[in-house]
């Protein structure tokens, strides 16, 4: 038979939503039950930023709002009411002490996200919250259209029927599942009649046809644009010039990602083609002029040998099999017509994509709780009373830069001032 206990509010997941609404909730003189299904928590916020934890972007407040791909209007009253520079100042008055890198993105000047974990848990303790690790939700328990707790179990199988005012559910998405993130919330919301939007893997690796990408594999390229075409049409280019990699699958880096988000998931399905500007700091008969220059350096050399200076050593045989030019022959021979067309590959390097690498591999998940059934102000069900949702599993995405972990304390701290 399970124990029977009382609290205030629980909240079911201990990321970084789950952790800023049971502090919020905390800090109101509410009784909290904070239950992580890990053994520890912000299992997957430790990881965020390559270990360094980028939590938030210091842009203007209007900037935010361009960089979330969807749903950002439902965003507007959370984030005015626990905004980036009131996350900022979260973490500095306790002693975590930040930086503003490249884009505005914030990270402790530590590098070391644990120090945002420990001043979370340790605020928790403070305020007397109760942590169970080990410990996941099995069911909600909803009656009459009101949420008034949930059956939780531990690790070792005791099992416990919590009854609460109010249930936050921060049970993250599908991505990195390793973390813990594997669905659970979306099967609560749904067994509520609680809409969920299609779920697709978001900032993700794009994998591609051919084996272009497999030959450059390790090869990093810095200052480069990319664009995206579906059956000669531009459906997205990248504003401004940014780093990606090539992979043994396909290609990946921070310009990847963000076009994988910035694409509809069904654009996927109809044959998309990936266009890499090497050289965007250069127009066609700059770049011309560039390669008639190099040429003339190296008058005798062979084609094969010739751009060493324009060219990372391992994308020019790639680029000299492509360019159709024959690798032996001299460059004073090759004609106006042939360097045409080097520069327009040079410009334009293209490969087919196949689609996208799967949630193992995803920063973040695309869609979940459907914005339409919760309450902008509160991240409460319009169905169900006393039951909010918060952070990853609701259906708000955006853009790499801090601006999903923005989402994460915004919308935590929501759930958590009105639980």
């Amino acid at each position: 038979m399970a124990d029977k206990e009382h609290c205030d509010v629980l909240v079911i997941g201990g990321g970084p939503s789950g952790m800023m609404a049971a502090i919020t909730a905390s800090g109101r003189g509410r009784k909290v039950i904070l239950a992580e299904k890990n053994e520890k928590l912000g299992k997957k916020l430790y990881i965020t930023g390559k270990g360094r934890c980028n939590l938030t972007n210091a842009c203007l407040e209007h900037e935010i709002f361009g960089n979330i791909i969807s749903n950002g209007k439902f965003m507007y009253s959370s984030i005015k009411r626990f905004s980036n520079m009131d996350v900022m100042d979260f973490f500095e008055r306790r002693g975590v002490k930040l930086k503003t890198e490249r884009g505005e993105r914030v990270f402790p000047e530590s590098d070391r996200s644990s120090d945002v974990i420990r001043t979370l848990e340790g605020y928790l303790n403070e305020l007397n919250a109760d942590i169970r690790l080990n410990t996941a939700a099995s069911k909600l328990i909803i009656s009459g259209g009101v949420c008034s707790g949930a059956v939780l179990r531990s690790k070792n199988g005791n099992t416990s029927e919590i009854s609460a005012e109010s249930v936050i559910v921060a049970t993250g998405g599908l991505s990195y599942p390793m973390t813990g993130s594997t669905g659970d919330g979306y099967g609560f919301a749904r067994d509520a009649g609680i809409a969920v939007t299609e779920l697709n893997p978001g900032l993700v690796p794009l994998e591609t046809e051919g084996d272009i990408c497999s030959r450059l594999q390790g090869l990093s390229l810095k200052n480069v644009k990319i664009s995206i075409s579906e059956k000669d049409r531009l459906i997205y280019e990248c504003n401004d010039p940014g780093e990606m990699i090539f992979t043994h699958f396909g290609v990946s880096g921070p310009l990847i990602l963000t076009a994988s988000s910035a694409i509809n998931p069904a654009a996927f399905q109809s044959g998309l083609v990936l266009h890499i500007d090497l050289k965007p700091a250069l127009g066609y008969d700059e770049l011309d002029d560039r390669i008639v220059r190099d040429f003339r350096e190296v008058s005798n050399r062979e084609f094969k040998n010739s751009l060493k200076r324009l060219l990372p050593s391992k994308l020019i045989p790639v680029i000299t099999e492509l360019s159709g030019i024959y690798p032996y022959k001299q460059v004073n021979s090759v004609t106006s017509e042939e360097r045409s067309k080097l520069v327009r590959l040079i410009k334009d390097l293209s490969t087919g994509i196949r689609g996208t690498r799967g949630f193992d591999e995803a920063i973040i998940t695309k869609g979940g709780v459907s914005v339409k059934d919760l309450d902008p102000k509160t991240f409460e069900s319009k169905r169900v009373k006393g039951l909010y949702f918060a952070g990853e599993i609701v259906d708000v995405d955006a853009y790499t830069g801090g601006f999903n972990l923005q989402i994460a304390w915004s919308s935590g701290y929501a759930a958590g001032s009105f639980s």
